[in-house]
């Protein structure tokens, strides 16, 4: 008789476990991630280490220990009150530019040629700082033509002086800085679903009570973000002061001071000291702003839309 066949069992297969690229890929990290690279390199090249830089730098002054540079310039009125000086420029012409942004994207966005009117109102952006300062030179000087009207009209006796001072630096930026301000009002509020304002009419609430009840909380966490913006832009005035203010007066702000010091006084210590205190007032000013975002309104304001 034959002996019986022996049924040979094949080795179960061993169990593989995740690959390299499905781990990294569970930790987020796959080709998708890698076109973040540039962008981050690009960022850590031009921004990052030059801040850091900056940072060490400020502590390596020409004499004294580690801190004479910020030292040096808390101690002298000169310096530090150029904080107060930007302070009151930057902070009236943000909160004007927005109380003004916010009545014109209302009714801007109402409009049936909104794109063409949105056109109009941001061509000083174009323009640039430098060229809408040689405008207002022509325009607001002793024998520019708003002075000639006004003399011609028998309004005023003698020129009035709104360049080299306060004022002619306070209206460039707003002429700069509104266009900026208003398309981010007018974003904001075109997010804003029209069927709330409609609700709200249907049931009696007038145009006031509408914006002050529906509107205004909807826009105020992201007016907060736009005053944080157009803070920092306003905040590093420079081109402005030097032309239409008086920069060894009342328009010496602190981008001035650090200026004077790297090209005027070679001390590029010093001035990196300077732009640090100068970061470090827009910090606090625009945490404090995001901060107080906290307390407003924070939903969606869509309403379903969409």
């Amino acid at each position: 008789m034959n002996a019986p066949a022996r049924i040979i069992e094949a080795p179960a297969p061993a169990l593989e476990g995740p690959s390299l690229a499905q781990r990294l890929a569970a930790r987020g990290l796959d080709g998708l991630t890698l076109l973040v690279v540039p962008a981050a390199l690009f960022v850590l090249g031009l921004f990052v280490y030059p801040f850091l830089y900056g940072l060490w730098l400020s502590f390596q002054p020409k004499v004294g220990g580690a801190f004479a540079n910020y030292a040096r310039f808390f101690s002298d009125p000169f310096l530090y009150g150029t904080i107060g000086t930007t302070l009151l420029l930057a902070l009236p012409v943000t909160l004007i530019s927005i109380a003004i942004a916010v009545p014109i994207a209302m009714r801007v966005r109402l409009m049936r040629r909104q794109r063409l009117l949105t056109t109009i109102l941001v061509v000083p952006i174009t323009l640039g700082t430098v060229l809408v300062a040689e405008g207002l030179l022509n325009y607001l000087g002793p024998q520019g033509w708003f002075n000639r009207v006004l003399l011609n009209l028998g309004l005023i006796s003698q020129p009035l002086r709104l360049l080299h001072n306060y004022w002619g630096v306070f209206i460039s930026l707003i002429i700069t800085g509104f266009p900026f301000t208003f398309l981010l009002t007018l974003s904001y509020l075109s997010g804003v679903d029209p069927a709330l304002e409609q609700a709200a009419a249907t049931l009696g609430a007038g145009a006031w009570a509408r914006f002050r009840l529906i509107f205004l909380p909807l826009l105020l966490a992201g007016l907060a973000i736009t005053f944080c913006l157009s803070f920092v832009q306003a905040f590093s005035v420079f081109p402005s002061a030097v032309l239409l203010g008086a920069p060894a007066g009342p328009t010496r702000v602190i981008s001035i001071a650090a200026y004077t010091a790297a090209f005027e006084e070679f001390d590029y210590p010093m001035a990196s000291a300077i732009a640090m205190i100068m970061a470090l007032v827009q910090l606090l000013i625009v945490a404090g702003a995001l901060a107080a975002r906290g307390l407003f309104y924070r939903g969606s304001t869509a309403g379903g839309k969409g």
